[in-house]
C-alpha cells in the first residue's frame, strides 16, 4: 500500500511572475515578508517582483548561501515587527528554505532544533503561514518540497520536514533563470539530477514518483548542457526548470546517500560549498557503491538516457566533467580531517534511510575517500 499526494498549486511558464499579486490575494495575504538574498537584489530580480506587488512591502535579503538558524531568527523578528501575515520567497533553495523556517518560527514555540527530523520533530510541526515560493534557479525543487535544510546554532545541518512546510503556491517562471551564471546553472542542474536519480533508486514503493523522476532526469540530461552553453536558450531554461520541479515533486519518496553526505558537508561554514556542487562530486561514487543492489533500475535509467554500455556511474561522472564542475571534495576545500564527523552525521541524516541499501560508517568513509 502507498499514500501518494501531489502536492500544491504551481503556476509554470514564461511570464508567470505576473500572477504573483493575484496568487497572494487568493491565499489571503495582505502584507507578506519578502525573503531573498543579496545576489537576487543585485541581479535586479527583486525589482521585477516588487513591480508586481504593492509598494512598501518589507524585505529580508540577508539569506546566507547555506541558510542558518541565526538568519531565520533575524527574518522572523522582522516579520513580527512589520505585522506580516504571509511570506514570499524568491531565489534558490536557500531563501525558500529560510522562508519555510521563518513560517515555522512565527507560528510555533521553541527553538528550531526541536523540530529537526532526526530529533523526532516531524510530528511537532503544524500549519504555518502561507508561503509563495518563486525559484530563480533550476535545481532545488524546494518550491514544492516538504523539507527545509538549515544549519543550527549548534553547527548541525538538519532537515525540518513536514507536509505543512510545502509552499501553498509555487511560481516557476523560467525567464527568471536567464541571467544565471554558467557555473551556477551547472551546479543547480546537477542538484535536480541528483534528486531524480536518488528518488528513482529509493526502495519506497511509489510508481508515480518513479515515473516523474525518470521523466525529470531525461529532461535535465537533455537540456543542462544547452542551458550552460547558451544561457538565453528559452527552451533549455524551461526544460531545466521543469526538471527541477519534477525533482522536487518526486523526492517526497526519499533521497539517499548522496544527500546524507552532502548535508553535513554543507554545514562547514568556513568552506561553504554549494549543495549542488557537492551532489555532483558524490553522484558517481555513491552510484558505484549502490550498483549491486540496483541492476534493474540502472538498466531502466540506461534505456531512458541511451547509455549504451549501461555504466550509469561513468555516464554521470562524464557529465559532471563536461560541465566543468569540481570533481573532488579537495577542490572545494576539504582535506579529509572532517571525514569522521561527516560519517557520524550521515548515519543520522534523514536521507540515509532511503538509500537502496543501508550503509554503515565504513561505507560512508569509503565514498568520501573515493570522492576526495
Amino acid at each position: 500500500m502507498a499514500t501518494i499526494t501531489y502536492l500544491t498549486q504551481i503556476e509554470f511558464g514564461a511570464g508567470s511572475l505576473a500572477r504573483v499579486a493575484s496568487c497572494l490575494d487568493t491565499l489571503g495575504g495582505r502584507r507578506p515578508l519578502i525573503v531573498t538574498d543579496r545576489g537576487i537584489v543585485a541581479a535586479g530580480l527583486l525589482d521585477r517582483l516588487q513591480a508586481e506587488l504593492p509598494a512598501g512591502l518589507p524585505v529580508f535579503d540577508g539569506t546566507p548561501g547555506n541558510p542558518t538558524e541565526e538568519a531565520a531568527q533575524e527574518a522572523a523578528t522582522l516579520y513580527r515587527r512589520e505585522g506580516c501575515d504571509s511570506l514570499i520567497a524568491m531565489g534558490g533553495g536557500s531563501p525558500i528554505d529560510l522562508a519555510k523556517a521563518v513560517g515555522l518560527l512565527v507560528t510555533h514555540k521553541g527553538a528550531l532544533a526541536s523540530y529537526a527530523a532526526i530529533d523526532g520533530g516531524v510530528a511537532r510541526i503544524g500549519e504555518i503561514v502561507p508561503v509563495i515560493a518563486i525559484p530563480t534557479t533550476a535545481g532545488t525543487g524546494s518550491e514544492v518540497g516538504r523539507a527545509a535544510l538549515l544549519t543550527l546554532q549548534d553547527g548541525r545541518k538538519v532537515g525540518l520536514i513536514s507536509p505543512h512546510l510545502i509552499p501553498k503556491l509555487a511560481i516557476c517562471d523560467p525567464d527568471l533563470t536567464h541571467g544565471l551564471p554558467a557555473g551556477l546553472t551547472a551546479a543547480t542542474g546537477i542538484d535536480a539530477i541528483s534528486h531524480c536519480v536518488e528518488t528513482f533508486l529509493s526502495p519506497r514503493d511509489n510508481p508515480v514518483a518513479d515515473a516523474i523522476a525518470l521523466d525529470g532526469l531525461q529532461r535535465a540530461v537533455t537540456h543542462i548542457e544547452r542551458a550552460v552553453l547558451a544561457p538565453q536558450d528559452a527552451e533549455a531554461r524551461s526544460g531545466m526548470m521543469m526538471a527541477s520541479l519534477q525533482g522536487g515533486l518526486c523526492f517526497q519518496k526519499g533521497l539517499g546517500a548522496i544527500h546524507a553526505l552532502s548535508h553535513p558537508l554543507g554545514a562547514y561554514k568556513q568552506i561553504n560549498p554549494h549543495h549542488g556542487t557537492l551532489n555532483g562530486i558524490l553522484l558517481a561514487p555513491v552510484l558505484r557503491r549502490n550498483a549491486a543492489a540496483c541492476e534493474a533500475k540502472y538498466a531502466a535509467i540506461s534505456a531512458r538516457l541511451g547509455i549504451a554500455d549501461g555504466d550509469v556511474p561513468a555516464f554521470f561522472a562524464a557529465l559532471v566533467a563536461r560541465l566543468n564542475l569540481p570533481k573532488t571534495l579537495g577542490e572545494v576545500g576539504f582535506d579529509g580531517s572532517q571525514w569522521q564527523d561527516v560519517v557520524q552525521a550521515a548515519l543520522k541524516d534523514h536521507s540515509a534511510a532511503t538509500n537502496p541499501v543501508p550503509f554503515d560508517g565504513a561505507d560512508y568513509l569509503a565514498i568520501l575517500e573515493d570522492a576526495a
